[in-house]
């Protein structure tokens, strides 16, 4: 395990294997030299880049058991080529991270954290807080219609909002396909953001995209902080070029520019969309599943498909 993981991991892979605990060591990589013949699998935990040079070290690795949906911080397909398997944590955190992009777009719009920060301060005692834009009415646009993106366009079918969407390829499913991401921004008001990261997606989102969402326009990021060109961002908000901004996620967590902190107009939170007990929990227990099933023989529970196993654990 590179980094601390929850509870629920550690003491899974402490009860059914040798857990190497990469992170309490003083130097890092010269433990992971030192026990490298004996590692068969990894818990990389969060904010590590995985790829050739440690696949370079450790030359009999199977299975790495990655925490999150996303999984840009791992070389999936060196992975691959080189025959080992890379886990995720799908499907158990879709509904949380829905839930909080709703939370996250009405926050934004109404501006709540504001409105809190106005009446703690005292500004009520002298004057009502000033009057929000508001949700009705708006067009959302969705980049990256997946588990969660279909789980958040559900929820805001229940909001009476239109909604279309962009990705690789057009879905069966009742919404506006989109075929451009400069399309979808010229037609939506809200653009709500949740590509995985990657070379694919990496600042897609940017000076061009924010000028055709327009001055009344609202950006949500639950995806990946990559994804945004987040200078053009900066500019963007600043010369009201687009109206709002909510943001989970950044380009390098867990810094955050400090001009969007600066910032009044626009709501930030720490990478939380899925971080709730039970959902982490869940998630936790995945990373452990997936390493259980592996060396039981019985393949990967939720590969990625970039790996030599697609599908779910076979007998």
């Amino acid at each position: 395990m590179l980094s601390q993981m929850p509870p629920v991991v550690v003491e899974g892979l402490s009860a059914a294997f040798t857990l190497h605990r990469a992170w309490e060591q003083p130097d890092r990589n010269a433990f992971i030299r030192e026990v490298a013949s004996d590692i068969r699998g990894l818990a990389p935990g969060v904010h590590y880049h995985v790829g050739g040079p440690l696949f370079d070290m450790l030359p009999n690795l199977e299975i790495v058991s990655s925490m999150g949906v996303g999984y840009d911080t791992i070389d999936a397909r060196e992975a691959g080529r080189r025959g080992i398997i890379v886990t995720n944590t799908p499907d158990v955190l879709t509904d949380e991270v829905a839930d909080l992009a709703l939370g996250l777009l009405v926050a934004t719009v109404r501006q709540l954290p504001q409105a809190d920060r106005y009446l703690r301060a005292g500004g009520w005692l002298e004057k009502p807080y000033p009057l929000t834009a508001t949700l009705r009415g708006r067009k959302v646009g969705i980049l990256g219609l997946g588990r969660i993106g279909k789980a958040i366009a559900t929820r805001l079918e229940a909001f009476g909002l239109d909604i279309a969407y962009h990705g690789r390829s057009r879905q069966d499913v009742p919404y506006r396909y989109e075929p451009t991401l400069l399309g979808l921004a010229e037609w939506c008001d809200v653009l709500l953001c949740v590509a995985p990261g990657g070379k694919e997606t990496d600042g897609i989102i940017d000076a061009e995209v924010l000028k055709a969402l327009g001055p009344d326009g609202v950006l949500i990021n639950v995806g990946r902080g990559s994804v945004v060109d987040e200078r053009a961002l900066v500019e963007a908000l600043q010369a009201k070029t687009i109206l709002s901004a909510g943001l989970d996620v950044f380009a390098d967590e867990p810094h955050v520019p400090t001009e969007l902190i600066a910032m009044e107009h626009v709501v930030l939170l720490p990478h939380v969309g899925s971080a709730s007990v039970e959902t982490r929990r869940a998630m936790g227990q995945l990373v452990v599943d997936n390493l259980l099933s592996w060396f039981a023989g019985k393949g990967p529970v939720t590969p990625v498909p970039e790996t030599p196993f697609t599908g779910t654990a076979f007998a």
